[in-house]
């Protein structure tokens, strides 16, 4: 398999792509891409069929070709088997489902004011009231899946799975802002912050560089 990412720094898309292919156990060839330069937007107008979406992260495996995160997490699930990525018992798998898709398709407030950093950390931010409902609606989230099934270990499910997969880029982005966490969501961060493909990515960010001005400024209210 081959995956395409983009830059590690900022692609959000991409590290959760990255976490699936991980998490699958499968072996595959990484290629990291600058999102915003002349090779990448090359690269798009000439693919034809082969990167259809022109956006990161993008998954090959033989003429399969699979883009957008959600899709390659479920593929890889079809492929390893979906206990590996959700959890068994039904109402836990209900919830950890209706989360990831949650986090795939809303707190557009919180992305847009908040893009993923590794690498900055900013203190004093003011947050609009739409980003502050954002924040309050995952912390509560965060807080049921702790609470209810979060037993078996450090993370949102106990072990380490799709969930976790998903909002590891809302982990980072809430360490690069300074958002004020309750004591079980800090735990909880640690938690994702330290595991070792965190780590493993974080680094890879930092020695990018490519540097996108408009993302490394403070955000104002």
């Amino acid at each position: 398999m081959k995956l395409i990412v983009g830059n590690k720094n900022y692609s959000s898309w991409s590290l959760r792509g990255w976490l699936a292919a991980k998490q699958s156990g499968l072996s595959f060839e990484e290629l990291t891409v600058n999102l915003y330069g002349e090779e990448w937007q090359a690269a798009k107008s000439e693919s034809g069929d082969i990167m259809p979406s022109g956006k990161v992260p993008i998954l090959w495996d033989d003429e399969v070709v699979v883009w957008d995160s959600l899709a390659i997490l479920d593929y890889l699930a079809d492929k390893v088997g979906r206990d590996r990525f959700w959890p068994k018992d039904d109402v836990a798998r209900g919830l950890a489902r209706s989360m990831v898709a949650e986090m795939h398709s809303s707190y557009m407030p919180l992305r847009k004011f908040c893009p993923m950093n590794m690498r900055k950390r900013f203190e004093g931010v003011q947050f609009p009231p739409e980003v502050e409902a954002d924040i309050v609606r995952i912390l509560t989230l965060w807080a049921e899946a702790r609470a209810r099934f979060g037993g078996g270990g450090p993370f949102l499910f106990g072990t380490f799975g799709a969930a976790d997969v998903f909002y590891a880029p809302v982990v980072s982005r809430f360490i690069t802002y300074g958002v004020t966490v309750p004591g079980f969501a800090a735990t909880y961060m640690q938690s994702v912050w330290e595991h070792e493909w965190m780590q493993g990515w974080l680094a890879a960010a930092e020695d990018e560089q490519w540097v996108m001005e408009q993302y490394d400024q403070a955000p104002v209210a």
